[in-house]
């Protein structure tokens, strides 16, 4: 039986969504910074860091919201790492030398992950697919992306991801990757000037089953093979994001194959310095689909 890895610890600053407004959580207090993360998505880098050392206001909410609103988006960077590579290309049917190629390519992967209704906050449920046989969890440092496509902070995301489907042809991604529930973003982010070095934090998944712990990895950030501003970059090429978007960088923490997420497993993704993002597991919309959409649209 893997280890139970122990979770890592909240953030001491960070910036999340309510029922009443954007939070802003401090040391000393919980303070409102504005009426929406649109708003917030909106504001320059430097106009953030004025807005969080000039917040004052004691904030009261009563429930925190799922991290995006408005036109908010995620998208995500895929075969970012050697071991992503590798998986790729081990599930892979028909195409192997697509994901080897892409690895060293000067663009790199990129693609749609979900709208801000589709994505689920901390706590919620992801779904894997009941048309595929073989699901995994993809732990990823995400990036918090102003309107101008400046890294304004960090979270955390799990890519949630059918391997049968997308390992069976690559051109099935949006399949395997892109459907409802499928992404879960923490409902939280850290800013950047938090963050001296994001590309030297641990990251650790933990699937839990029955109360055990049926699989745990632990990784580094410092494995990443391209630059996060480059991806950044490339995802504003002739492309215009007015809310902000989430860009979640790719992962290396595969479980092997033939391991698959079962219905009520529970998914703990951990970054250091960011907290932990924590889902349930629910295989196939069936009749939850309203409940879903209601969630997620919250």
């Amino acid at each position: 039986m893997p280890e139970n890895l122990a979770p890592i610890a909240a953030p001491p600053t960070s910036i999340f969504r309510t029922d009443n407004g954007v939070v802003l959580r401090t040391p000393t207090g919980d303070f409102t910074l504005a009426a929406a993360m649109a708003e917030v998505l909106s504001w320059s880098g430097t106009e953030l860091t004025a807005r969080v050392a000039a917040a004052s206001a004691p904030a009261t909410f009563t429930e925190r919201m799922p991290l995006l609103d408005g036109r908010g988006e995620v998208w995500a960077a895929g075969v970012t790492y050697e071991q992503s590579r590798d998986a790729r290309m081990e599930e892979s049917e028909t195409a192997a030398s697509v994901y080897d190629r892409i690895y060293d390519a000067e663009r790199p992967e990129l693609f749609f992950k979900g709208a801000a209704w589709r994505v689920v906050g901390s706590e919620g449920t992801i779904l894997v697919r009941a048309d595929s046989e073989i699901d995994v969890p993809e732990p990823e440092l995400a990036l918090v992306l102003n309107s101008a496509g400046e890294i304004v902070g960090y979270t955390i995301c799990d890519d949630v991801s059918s391997r049968s489907i997308e390992g069976e042809n690559p051109l099935y991604l949006p399949q395997a990757k892109a459907y409802a529930a499928a992404c879960a973003v923490a409902s939280w982010f850290v800013p950047a000037t938090e963050v001296p070095d994001p590309t030297n934090l641990t990251i650790q998944l933990v699937i839990e089953r029955n109360g055990e712990a049926e699989w745990a990895g632990r990784t580094s950030t410092n494995l990443l093979h391209r630059a996060l501003p480059d991806l950044a970059g490339f995802l504003f090429r002739e492309n215009v994001f007015p809310d902000g978007v989430v860009l979640s960088t790719g992962t290396c923490l595969v479980p092997d194959l033939p391991f698959t997420l079962q219905q009520g497993d529970v998914v703990r993704v951990g970054i250091e310095s960011l907290g932990e993002l924590r889902n349930h597991v629910q295989r196939g919309i069936g009749t939850g689909i309203v409940q879903v959409s209601r969630d997620l649209a919250a």
